[in-house]
């Protein structure tokens, strides 16, 4: 279904041509590419190409949301991965909140990613259990960004749909059952303070997840949105330490 208002000025997607290594950046839940821009920007210097979509429903309006269903915003990313295909011949995956529990997703199906990288990833809420199975509300109100630093400004919506809840919830549930045919390497980041998503879905990914090669960070810096956050030169910096662990040497970027 066509997206009903326009993108929301700063929400785009974003996309910097570079290399022959491809990075696929997801935002999370309600969030939109701006949230993840640093990042990207920051890897692009690096020579990397790098695409950040907008996931369907989010960065418009929340009646789009309301909308969209959690295949849509998965096929969001897939189209991205596919994007990334046709120019890179090494991707690596990214994903922060909801965009990591996407990528767990997608690494289940596309066995020849490089790497993956999960930040915040989200499995439970525990915020929002008490709507589920719920008709009503029809709208939940958000709170403020889970952000540390001050005078960070977050492109999202004031009120989450609960037909988006309900369709978020479900594909946290499908998650953890895909974890252990998961053999591609992973770099998975959770902030030590997190009152969106506990740290301990990271923990429990990184214990169950099928992968020989793994590394872990704890960011002691930054709350739920780390990508925007205090941490996010620190995460820059694990990002290309761990691709350049995993890429070929032919595309090596120095």
């Amino acid at each position: 279904m066509k997206e009903k208002y326009p993108v929301i000025q700063g929400a785009e997607s974003f996309y910097f041509e570079g290399n022959e290594v491809g990075i696929l950046i997801s935002h999370g839940f309600m969030g939109t590419p701006q949230s993840v821009r640093f990042l990207g920007e920051s890897l692009a210097k690096h020579g990397y190409t790098v695409y950040g979509p907008r996931l369907k429903g989010h960065g418009t309006h929340c009646r789009d949301l309301e909308k969209a269903t959690s295949a849509e915003w998965f096929q969001s990313l897939e189209e991205g991965y596919k994007r990334l295909k046709r120019k890179c011949s090494a991707i690596f995956v990214m994903g922060q909140s909801m965009g990591g529990t996407l990528t767990l997703h997608l690494a289940n199906k596309y066995g020849d990613i490089r790497g993956i990288i999960l930040i915040n990833s989200a499995l439970t809420i525990p915020s929002l259990e008490y709507l589920r199975g719920k008709s009503s509300p029809r709208w939940v109100p958000e709170g403020k960004p889970d952000i540390k630093a001050k005078g960070v400004f977050e492109i999202t919506y004031s009120q989450a749909p609960l037909t988006a809840i309900h369709e978020l919830q479900q594909l946290m549930e499908a998650t953890p059952p895909l974890l252990p045919n998961i053999a591609i390497p992973v770099l998975g980041m959770k902030s030590s303070v997190d009152h969106v998503v506990p740290p301990e879905n990271t923990v429990f990914i990184m214990k169950n997840i099928g992968s020989f090669k793994k590394n872990a960070v704890t960011l002691h810096n930054s709350y739920h949105v780390a990508s925007m956050d205090n941490d996010k030169e620190q995460i820059v910096r694990h990002c290309h330490q761990f691709i350049q662990q995993h890429v070929y040497h032919k595309v090596y970027t120095g």
